[in-house]
């Protein structure tokens, strides 16, 4: 049920994105969902670039679109989830999570970096795009999306099942 309500609270449905003039580097976009597809029967989220209103989907697991829709819903779980669980272990560590990029599309798999500041300094690290999606909303950071990986989902076929 809670897979749902992230849809619904968007007030959104899965258009498909209108094509956009070219931009360059990564752009900032939005959560607008996480829901489950009726025809691939499987997780997807849904982000929007801020600029232009492209949009792309991306097959995720059920576990992530639940550590997606928790907080996009403004849902306070009794007891810490692991993306929770995370943010609290950083905050402790003294390390702060600046933004998340999804920078890439290879072989049907996104890729993601995770930019992160400590007192060492800045640093990167490699991620699955849902869970930093799920950190991203949580610590109510930006997420951004390399354009290439907007060229690339653009270009997949409606059968395709790219995984993150």
């Amino acid at each position: 049920m809670l897979m749902f309500l992230a849809l619904v609270a968007a007030g959104r449905g899965d258009v498909p994105s209108a094509p956009a003039p070219s931009t360059s580097g990564s752009q900032e976009v939005d959560v607008v969902a996480v829901y489950l597809d009726p025809v691939l029967q499987a997780p997807k989220v849904i982000l929007e670039r801020k600029t232009d209103k492209r949009r792309f989907d991306m097959v995720i697991g059920l576990a992530e679109m639940n550590g997606i829709a928790v907080p996009l819903n403004g849902v306070t779980p009794p007891r810490p989830l692991t993306h929770d669980l995370f943010l609290s272990l950083f905050g402790r560590l003294k390390v702060t999570l600046n933004r998340v990029v999804i920078n890439d599309l290879r072989d049907d798999i996104y890729y993601a970096t995770l930019h992160l500041t400590s007192a060492s300094g800045e640093m990167t690290m490699d991620s699955r795009p849902s869970d930093a999606i799920a950190l991203a909303v949580r610590a109510k950071v930006p997420v951004l999306v390399e354009d290439r990986v907007f060229d690339k989902a653009g270009q997949a076929p409606g059968s395709r099942r790219p995984s993150i």
